[in-house]
């Protein structure tokens, strides 16, 4: 059995911030999520990712594994858990995980190796889901398929609250592993992160909306329908306006404690390729007609 650097998995250093060990798993499992990723080796990647993290995060568990890597441990080295090894009271039940994890934190309760005290709590599991900007806006219901080497695939409806913001976790009661000895099950959670949608993005509570224009939409002012989170609603253009200018539709951002945010709506001018004779013409008669006027 090899020793793992978890910390090399998840791209930090060694004295990494919790904060930052986070930061790290949120953008590596958004990116490698089976779900979304077309990447080769993307389900082993997320299964790795998921195990280092969980090493990890629990501080316990953190300083066992660091002490391995003090005594000169890396990556590749043949490993077998020093005698008497106590590493970080992780419950049964990590069969997901694979064989160095189960090693160094399975088969233990509180820490003292084959412990059968008495019922103990299943261990909760954690996965990512990606959803549309949409869904989260306005709640709803979501169909997500798990893998784990201990349930195997499954399929799960999910209750998604309305206003939910990505990296926050909605908690599945019961639905981790098995408790042990008559114990309860652990609990899911799942962190949530969002689809990237060509139309909107969120940037705190303030949602950011691209408009592509016409020049003569941009030159002489329209009214045009721009999309929100709520559906469409109709927005005027200032005659005169360049592309890159920036128009606010007040309340039409993310949801609150203190009321909504705001959305920033972006123009971009697109300008037609002429693909007849008179489109032609006419570009021509437009630069004549801005050329005398610039000269007078």
């Amino acid at each position: 059995m090899q020793f793992k650097d978890y910390y090399d998995t998840l791209g930090v250093k060694p004295d990494a911030a919790d904060a930052d060990i986070k930061s790290a798993y949120r953008r590596l499992a958004r990116k490698y999520h089976p779900d979304v990723s077309k990447e080769a080796g993307a389900e082993e990647k997320f299964k790795a990712i998921n195990e280092a993290y969980e090493a990890l995060r629990d501080p316990e568990r953190r300083r066992s594994y660091d002490e391995l890597r003090a005594g000169g441990y890396r990556a590749g080295d043949e490993f077998r858990p020093p005698p008497n090894w106590q590493g970080g009271g992780f419950d049964d039940g990590g069969a997901d995980f694979g064989d160095f994890f189960e090693s160094l934190f399975g088969g233990r309760a509180g820490g003292v190796r084959g412990g059968r005290a008495g019922p103990r709590r299943g261990r909760d599991l954690h996965a990512s889901v990606v959803i549309d900007i949409a869904t989260a806006f306005r709640g709803g219901k979501e169909r997500i398929t798990l893998r784990d080497a201990v349930q195997g695939e499954r399929t799960l409806e999910v209750k998604i609250p309305a206003g939910i913001e990505p990296g926050r976790q909605i908690r599945l009661a019961g639905q981790g592993h098995a408790g042990h000895s008559g114990g309860p099950a652990g609990d899911l959670l799942l962190e949530i992160s969002f689809r990237e949608d060509p139309r909107l993005r969120l940037e705190g509570r303030t949602v950011v909306a691209t408009l592509p224009v016409s020049p003569w939409e941009a030159a002489l002012g329209a009214t045009v329908k721009v999309p929100t989170l709520a559906g469409e609603v109709e927005l005027r253009i200032p005659p005169g306006s360049d592309s890159g200018s920036k128009l606010r539709l007040r309340g039409r951002g993310w949801p609150g404690p203190g009321g909504p945010g705001d959305q920033i709506v972006v123009l971009e001018v697109h300008v037609p390729k002429p693909g007849t004779g008179a489109q032609r013409e006419a570009y021509e008669r437009l630069a004549a007609a801005f050329d005398v006027a610039q000269k007078s």
